[in-house]
């Protein structure tokens, strides 16, 4: 089989990091291999969400020996996202430096409602239906919640609770107590009321759960016959009951609960059945299919030119009443630039996308207020939660909005080297160069082009057109913020070039 045909993802997961390969078939992912392997990166984040050396150590074994299960597939067909538990850590970037050594692609950090749109896109396509459904994941950190329809979200939330959280917190000296139960139930109802009245407003026809508690839970209720096929309210109330008599961890000998989740299942089980009482959860069904799998679905997307980072960016624009004429001219202005240099700066068709993003939404910031705008648009695109974005891409974006104008500080270029490199510093030069030519907001100005004398070296060519003469002193007015960043601006006005 060829890279060409191979699809990967790698998960990791609060509790486990998780590899999937798959191949394309007829349209669909068919997954050909899968590996789990239990880690526990939320069980060592102290206190003040450091992560522990021996944790970090943890995953980076598990991502060593995974490194060796994806040389046959192609850096551009997979993808490695990271959860809950770095979106905690403090020190996350120390893992991920050290991580991104052993790997053939840079982790993702993904936010909660991506991580839930992910999970959504793998359960629906793993489990067909055109009934509305609630879409349930727990995780070793999070939980996830999505109500959605067909192949379309609807809702989406990221609740903090999970797992391993939930054993840290009730189950810590590994006995089963009524006591423990009760808490974690409160613990449930609380986290949940932040949802519940929107959720149950909204409805669902039937709810699915994903995840390895659930599948362990739907597992050990068949194995006691509690249960059928799905998991019931009145089963998980006889597990429950089951467990406490039980009353320790190290009794839990099931076959549908593997060793390495033994320690966690009853704060998992303790967690579903509140939920599914809260929610008012009769019967729950079951979807093998989840965030590997949207992931998987997701990218597939992006390489048929069906990437919902677009969808995302055109809806951005649309909420912040972005002129889309300016938007458009400064984006062609930027691709230009780009194509002019592309080869000597080495860029990737992932770079010119970042570009063409970041052009479309640079002055998002002017629906806040319009002093220091380039701030606000920086702030929106960071924080906010788009959809088919990690934060990094997002911080990314942010960077190259935040320097299109104003003054070029020094210190700023050291984060932005930090977060993507040189060529993340020269992206937002290359749209720097688009917007100050642009600000005469017709197209009609006069072009620009560029060339690199040397990467540090820039020459930018002024051709004939309207406003000529002002863009150029602008550019050259320019020149020393571009010193600032290592890079010398020569403008040259030719008058040869429409």
């Amino acid at each position: 089989m060829g890279r060409d045909e191979l699809l990967g993802a790698i998960d990791l997961g609060s509790n486990s990091f998780h590899l999937a390969i798959a191949r394309l078939d007829h349209g669909e992912v068919r997954k050909v291999a899968s590996i789990s392997e239990k880690v526990q990166l939320a069980a060592g984040l102290d206190e003040n969400n450091v992560l522990s050396e021996e944790a970090i150590q943890r995953g980076l074994d598990c991502l060593h020996r995974f490194a060796q299960h994806v040389t046959e597939v192609h850096p551009t067909r997979l993808r490695i996202v990271a959860t809950n538990a770095l979106r905690k850590a403090v020190n996350a970037q120390e893992f991920i430096r050290r991580a991104n050594l052993l790997l053939p692609k840079p982790i993702e950090i993904i936010a909660g409602r991506e991580e839930a749109r992910l999970i959504y896109l793998g359960v629906s396509h793993s489990n067909a239906s055109t009934d509305t459904r609630l879409v349930i994941d727990i995780g070793g950190g999070s939980t996830e919640f999505i109500i959605g329809q067909g192949f379309e979200p609807i809702e989406m939330e990221s609740l903090q609770m999970g797992c391993v959280a939930y054993t840290k917190k009730f189950f810590a000296d590994g006995k089963i107590t009524e006591k423990a139960f009760e808490q974690a139930a409160k613990h449930t109802q609380t986290e949940l009321l932040a949802i519940a009245k929107r959720y149950k407003k909204v409805g669902w026809d039937n709810a699915i759960g994903s995840s390895g508690t659930i599948k362990a839970a739907r597992l050990v209720l068949a194995e006691l016959g509690f249960s059928g096929e799905s998991i019931t309210l009145d089963g998980m109330m006889k597990l429950k009951k089951h467990l406490i008599k039980l009353g320790s961890v190290d009794k839990i000998e099931f076959e549908g609960v593997k060793a390495h989740r033994q320690a966690v299942f009853p704060a998992g089980v303790a967690e579903l059945l509140a939920i599914m009482q809260t929610l008012e959860i009769d019967e729950l069904g079951y979807s093998d299919g989840a965030l590997r799998e949207g992931v998987m679905y997701d990218m597939l997307g992006r390489l048929n030119s069906e990437d919902v980072r677009d969808r995302s960016v055109a809806a951005l624009a649309e909420r912040y009443s972005v002129d889309v004429k300016q938007a458009g001219r400064v984006m062609t202005r930027a691709a230009r630039l780009f194509n002019d240099v592309k080869d000597e700066l080495e860029f990737s068709s992932e770079d010119a996308d970042l570009l063409r993003r970041a052009a479309n939404l640079y002055e998002i910031g002017l629906a806040v207020g319009h002093s220091n705008y380039q701030r606000h648009s920086a702030y929106l695109l960071e924080h906010s939660d788009i959809a088919g974005f990690s934060q990094v891409g997002q911080a990314m974006m942010a960077q190259l909005v935040l320097h299109h104008r104003r003054k070029l500080k020094s210190d700023a270029l050291d984060i932005v080297e930090n977060l993507g490199g040189r060529k993340l510093a020269y992206l937002c030069l290359i749209l720097r160069l688009a917007a100050q030519s642009s600000q005469s907001r017709t197209t009609k100005a006069a072009a620009i082009n560029l060339n690199i004398i040397s990467a540090d070296h820039w020459q930018v060519l002024v051709g004939a057109g309207m406003h000529e003469e002002l863009i150029a002193t602008q550019l050259e007015q320019d020149a020393p913020q571009f010193a600032k960043w290592g890079v010398q601006l020569d403008v040259v006005s030719t008058g040869e070039f429409a």
